[in-house]
């Protein structure tokens, strides 16, 4: 090797220039961003999903403005249970027809962008939050002399989750008599009186059923006010003494 060639070998490198040490962070810093939203999109689509309560249907147990976290990947090994709590989309004429106003173009893309990654739920609006008491194959009752509800048979005693008036033992009756078909649910609002559940939907297309492929998950956490974080209790204990469906 010449002595040209040597010197050349040996030559320090040259720093990179400002403007490129700056376009190196900004790239590394775009690619960080790409990597979190792509995770945590994907955790929003397959894993858990952020719902605010619009309504005071399922008070106590949810507040209005409760922010909770839904749990969609269990579900899809467990299935679902008596007493789950459980966010879906509408069935179809549950919910009132909203005209959205439209939003600025930039809140619009913020908006979006927040929703990919899980801090939006600008579509709460658009699901409804209820307990399940009836499953696929259940019969289902409504009253027996009591005022309560019962299932293949069974009555359970639903006070320990419903939102009583002071001395009222059984939220007002609306008589239904159903069998749940396979790969639905019938739900109900904790606070009974004043949630348009599946008792009062009987009359649209679905019957008053959820199908199970509506259902986004489980909830079962309370995220915010701070002051009332915590889980969402399924009560499944009420639900112990009720019999496989024949």
């Amino acid at each position: 090797m010449s002595s040209q060639e040597t010197a050349v070998a040996d030559a320090p490198r040259r720093p990179p220039s400002r403007s490129r040490r700056v376009w190196l962070t900004v790239r590394d810093l775009l690619i960080i961003i790409v990597i979190a939203a792509i995770v945590s999109m994907l955790i929003k689509t397959f894993v858990v999903r952020s719902f605010y309560i619009p309504s005071g249907s399922m008070e106590q147990t949810l507040q209005v403005q409760d922010r909770i976290l839904v749990d969609e990947l269990t579900p899809r090994f467990t299935g679902y249970d008596h007493g789950d709590v459980v966010v879906f989309r509408d069935p179809g004429g549950w919910l009132p027809v909203t005209i959205q106003p439209e939003q600025p173009p930039l809140v619009a893309a913020m908006d979006w962008v927040l929703s990919l990654v899980g801090l939006s739920a600008s579509d709460s609006k658009d699901h409804l939050i209820k307990r399940i008491v009836g499953l696929p194959g259940d019969h289902v009752v409504c009253c027996n002399a009591m005022g309560q509800t019962e299932i293949n048979g069974v009555p359970i005693d639903e006070t320990v989750y419903l939102d009583l008036a002071t001395g009222q033992t059984a939220p007002r009756e609306v008589a239904y008599d159903v069998t749940v078909p396979d790969d639905a649910l019938w739900v109900l609002g904790d606070n009974r009186d004043s949630s348009r559940d599946s008792r009062y939907n009987t009359e649209q297309p679905g019957g008053g059923f959820v199908p199970i492929d509506n259902v986004v998950g489980r909830a079962f956490l309370i995220t915010w006010p701070f002051g009332r974080f915590g889980t969402i209790d399924g009560h499944h204990e009420v639900f112990q003494g009720v019999p496989e469906p024949q």
